[in-house]
């Protein structure tokens, strides 16, 4: 949602939702934590992302992508497209699972519960880690606008 609406807010801007891209994948689907196939498709939707993405800078045209973060992917994020800023928004369990029941899920609760204490447990390396309870979607947008306009203001 954050992501998106930061894309709305720019002049000229794409947003890849690599969920979107995965979901691609119509037959032989695998979800992430499902073992070694999941997690090749889960690497396969990242390099997807970042191809899309580059082809769109390639034009002028901003990019913002959403993602469950994991150490793996956001290494990936980082060999694919050099220099990005990366941001980790963090939600205590409550409030994701609040949060969740007003869109579409994906994931039983037993699997959103698991991912959540994974992240928790071993979150990746980002460039800025944001915890976002307390914080309506205007000020995620205005935080996250900020940082990355910041390398632009010197």
């Amino acid at each position: 949602m954050t992501a998106r609406a930061l894309a709305e807010g720019r002049p000229r801007c794409a947003f890849i939702d690599v969920d979107d891209v995965r979901q691609l994948v119509v037959t032989g689907a695998a979800a992430p934590w499902k073992g070694r196939e999941g997690r090749q498709q889960q690497r396969l939707g990242v390099t997807n992302a970042c191809s899309l993405a580059r082809n769109f800078l390639a034009t002028g045209v901003e990019v913002v992508v959403a993602d469950v973060l994991t150490p793996e992917t956001c290494d990936l994020y980082r060999r694919e497209l050099p220099g990005w800023l990366i941001v980790h928004m963090t939600v205590d369990l409550p409030e994701a699972m609040r949060r969740a029941a007003s869109r579409k899920v994906w994931l039983t609760d037993d699997e959103f519960r698991l991912l959540h204490e994974a992240d928790a447990a071993n979150p990746p390396d980002a460039d800025h880690r944001i915890q976002v309870d307390a914080l309506d979607l205007q000020n995620q947008i205005e935080l996250v606008a900020y940082l990355w306009e910041a390398p632009r203001r010197g």
